[in-house]
């Protein structure tokens, strides 16, 4: 059980403490509430490119990084469909050097200083790893044929490099004073703090930082049903043709997500799994598959994927991956195919809970959802799935007019 409590500022940032006094670090996590599905269609690759803003220059801090390099901390930060998050560890009694440094950041940054070089760095990083990079489109390409309407048709690096290249000034501050501000945001303390310590500590540093408007989640476009199959078939110069296969399955708050994540891990977690015993090992048709979802907060993607072995068509390959899945779809897992994946998901989260990085950000991360204390219920949900429950999952999810099917040719 995590402990913890939660505290809100007149401003609206959301403030949760966990004590633990077991290690001599204070984590803090900022946890926006922004990610790649927040963006205009024209404009997108922004949250991501904040990401590289934020570290760039802020008011009174010209360079983010020397201060927590000599306060002894460790930082970092990350951007999905849904969130950017910033994180630093650092010894308890520089806490307020963390403190300073993101409110400083979350009340101006300084764009006129940061923008020509983010912008720069983020464009060679799309070039690097996303065009010059073999399967580095996958993604593109992948959800751009599975989403046809909600922003999640595109990466977080964004749709297209001249999105990234042409952002203005104008752009860019429009975003910031609307995604980050103190009520669109979640600041979580854990480790060596008290409680009423930690809540004074925020009310000192960012309790003056003025709110913005709250951004309205429901004009996010809602995606439709698919309801036909779709295909799309790509050359190029890469190492060996690979299948991908993306399904649309329940949002991360739908009752139904937990049963879904571990019908993913029936298909492909271990080499007993449903995918990886016939296909790979067996038969040999591929040299490798797997299957994962992308864990999104509205609905999102159950894939397979996987690379074919040597002489292998895609015809066979398709061929023999549906045989298996289709035997998913029709017979319900065994008790040992239910206990494994239970165990092996419980045993993930007892060692990610040893973390006191993990639990700050799961803390934050579940407040999100609707209550920080999700945390605590999250491993019960999963072990509270039934085998019929996953058949079901396999039954709605696994369906031919609910997949997006892409063929990577080697050329």
């Amino acid at each position: 059980m995590i402990s913890f409590k939660k505290h809100t500022l007149p401003n609206g940032l959301k403030v949760i403490i966990h004590e633990d006094h077991s290690t001599p670090l204070v984590a803090v996590n900022i946890l926006y509430n922004v990610g790649s599905r927040d963006e205009h269609p024209e404009r997108t690759g922004f949250a991501h490119l904040f990401e590289h803003l934020m570290f760039g220059g802020s008011e009174h801090v010209p360079v983010f990084d020397e201060p927590l390099q000599l306060a002894g901390a460790e930082n970092n930060a990350f951007t999905s469909t849904d969130i950017t998050n910033y994180y630093e560890t650092i010894p308890a009694e520089n806490i307020e050097t963390a403190l300073w440094l993101e409110s400083d950041r979350m009340n101006k940054l300084n764009f006129n200083a940061a923008l020509d070089v983010q912008r720069k760095v983020v464009s060679e990083e799309f070039k690097e790893h996303y065009l010059n990079q073999p399967y580095g489109d996958v993604w593109h390409k992948l959800r751009a044929l599975a989403y046809t309407t909600h922003p999640y048709q595109w990466p977080t690096i964004g749709k297209e490099l001249k999105h990234i290249e042409d952002a203005s000034l104008r752009d860019v501050e429009e975003f910031f004073y609307t995604y980050y501000r103190p009520n669109n945001a979640i600041l979580v303390l854990a480790g060596h703090i008290g409680t009423e310590e930690g809540f004074a500590l925020a009310n000192k540093w960012f309790g003056n930082i003025a709110p913005g408007s709250t951004p309205d989640k429901t004009l996010i476009p809602k995606e439709p049903v698919q309801t036909s199959a779709r295909y799309l078939e790509v050359k190029a110069d890469v190492p060996v043709t690979a299948i991908y296969k993306a399904y649309h399955m329940p949002a991360r708050y739908d009752d139904h997500y937990f049963a879904a994540d571990l019908l993913s891990d029936v298909l492909s977690a271990g080499r007993s799994s449903r995918l990886f015993h016939p296909l790979v090992k067996e038969k040999k048709i591929f040299s490798e598959i797997s299957a994962y979802i992308t864990g999104s907060i509205d609905p999102g993607l159950l894939v397979v994927e996987g690379k074919l072995a040597q002489g292998i068509s895609t015809e066979q390959a398709e061929e023999a991956l549906q045989i298996e899945l289709n035997k998913v779809i029709r017979e319900q897992i065994t008790t040992d195919e239910l206990q494994k994946v239970k165990n092996r998901i419980e045993s993930q989260m007892e060692f990610g809970e040893t973390e006191l990085l993990n639990r700050t950000m799961g803390l934050a991360y579940s407040e999100l959802l609707g209550d920080a204390d999700l945390i605590n219920q999250e491993k019960q949900q999963y072990l509270s799935v039934t085998a019929s429950e996953i058949q079901q999952q396999a039954i709605s999810v696994l369906r031919t007019d609910n997949c997006s099917t892409m063929h990577y040719l080697a050329s």
